[in-house]
């Protein structure tokens, strides 16, 4: 999986091909200086195992 974030950090757009997401990026013409990708599957190894599941959050009520 690969995240393509601007020059201010944010993340602009994932996908698990790198074209695409380099596609993106010539769609909405960012050039190499204003935009980074990432292959996000490298760092969710040295996270480790996150659950996302936004269901099993605790209420605070």
């Amino acid at each position: 999986m690969f995240g393509l974030y601007d020059k201010e950090g944010i993340l602009r757009y994932v996908n698990s091909d790198k074209d695409a997401c380099l596609a993106y990026a010539e769609l909405f013409d960012l050039s190499s200086a204003n935009y980074s990708l990432m292959n996000l599957n490298e760092k969710s190894e040295e996270i480790g195992n996150i659950n996302l599941d936004q269901n099993q959050a605790e209420s605070n009520n």
